[in-house]
């Protein structure tokens, strides 16, 4: 009799959320602004030009917005700047109404969309999380109750007696997080409002994000970061200038996601590489994995792998950013990084016809699987604005004695203490 596998805990989720109840319902939703030609800042320009603030433009912010998201699923909404992101999660809320179009929350909601509105300056942080907590649904007690709660999430405790407007703004934010979590809400609503965070603060919403997903939360995320798409979403979906432009699973809207953002270059046949980046001041011109100064397409787990692409300028850059992934053969990113998040020394100035080889070497802990690299370069700053970036340019297969089903398969000791 041949055994059947158990499905993996991903499965089993996928399956879960096929089943689920809707959470939100959004059926070809419609939200327009008008927005006056001629704003008046004294009276006296009103009054001699009266007719000039009934001439309006529309700005056509969400146009048939269509999507069921299931109870329990983390659903991200991506796009650029001016595409809707934020207007549909305020429709969500109930902040906007739509001139056309249904929407259904089902379930107690929280919106993170503008932490600390609601806050006052002139107040300490104890009677502005009373006052916020209540605003969100929480009786005075239950406020009061959880502060403590509150203020150790925000890390915050030799802070309790300062009037907020004494705060700073990563402070105000870190408090106005701790407090909207503590509301007990089937249904979330997240804006990118932890950008102002620093790293150990996001991280540590990010493990909260984690456990809400875990027991079960709906979320929806807005954000301008990928890996946290890749990372955390079920589902994402692609918005531009109001339109959806696709929903899907969360390394299609990324791919898609930065082919708008930067705009297809190549694709080559017959591997149908997708280039980004404007692709003018340098060109990525080769890509491979290599060990011991030798390409390689093969790697046995627990060697030193060294993954490498070389660049060629064609206009004077100063101080890019060079980075690359790693991804499994079907779509899982293994990591992301740059040579700014690994603290390089700043890689100064290269001018046109210059070339370098950059060079990232790991010991192999990966599982058995084809791995493919897309490196990147991009100018001076948080990495985003790419001159050029080739996605799996290079790969190369891990083969070890056991396939275990993880992803990575790390060298670990055990040890037996018997009683």
């Amino acid at each position: 009799m041949t055994a059947v596998a158990e499905p993996t805990a991903e499965q089993a989720r996928i399956q879960r959320l096929r089943s689920a109840p809707p959470a939100v319902e959004m059926d070809h939703v419609f939200k327009t602004f008008r927005l006056p030609r001629q704003r008046y800042s004294t009276l006296k320009e009103r009054a001699l030009h009266p007719l000039r603030s009934m001439i309006y433009d529309d700005l056509e912010a969400l146009k048939d917005v269509h999507v069921t998201i299931p109870q329990g699923e983390f659903f991200g909404i991506v796009g650029r700047n001016g595409s809707g992101k934020s207007s549909l999660l305020k429709v969500l809320a109930g902040i906007y109404r739509p001139e056309q179009g249904r929407v259904a929350v089902h379930g107690r909601l929280s919106p993170f969309i503008e932490l600390g509105v609601g806050f006052n300056p002139d107040l300490p942080a104890r009677d502005n999380v009373v006052i916020n907590a209540v605003m969100m649904g929480l009786s005075r007690r239950e406020a009061r109750k959880r502060f403590d709660d509150v203020l150790a999430f925000a890390e915050l405790e030799e802070f309790v007696d300062l009037k907020l407007k004494n705060y700073s703004s990563g402070m105000a934010v870190r408090l106005g997080f701790a407090t909207a979590i503590q509301v007990d809400a089937d249904v979330l609503l997240v804006d990118e409002v932890l950008a102002v965070g620093d790293a150990a603060f996001q991280q540590k919403c990010f493990e909260e994000f984690t456990r809400m997903k875990s027991e079960g939360k709906t979320i929806v995320f807005v954000t301008h970061d990928m890996f946290a798409v890749e990372r955390f979403c079920d589902r994402a979906m692609l918005l531009e200038r109001g339109d959806v432009l696709q929903i899907g699973e969360p390394h299609e809207i990324s791919r898609a996601y930065n082919e708008l953002n930067f705009g297809r270059l190549v694709h080559d046949a017959p591997s149908e590489e997708a280039r980004y980046g404007d692709h003018q001041a340098c060109e990525i011109t080769d890509g491979w994995f290599e060990r011991d100064g030798e390409r390689i397409g093969e790697s046995p787990q627990l060697e030193p792998l060294t993954m490498a692409f070389k660049v060629r300028f064609h206009a004077d850059v100063d101080d890019p950013v060079f980075g690359l992934s790693l991804r499994n053969e079907i779509g899982h990113t293994i990591f992301n990084w740059t040579t700014e998040w690994a603290e390089t020394p700043p890689a100064g100035r290269f001018a046109a016809g210059d070339e370098v080889i950059v060079r990232a070497t790991t010991d192999t802990v990966l599982a058995p699987s084809k791995y493919l690299l897309t490196p990147s370069v991009a100018r001076e700053g948080y990495g985003a604005d790419a001159l050029d970036l080739r996605e799996d340019l290079a790969s190369v297969y891990v083969h070890g004695p056991r396939v275990t089903g993880g992803i990575i398969e790390p060298p670990l000791s055990f040890s037996l203490d018997r009683r």
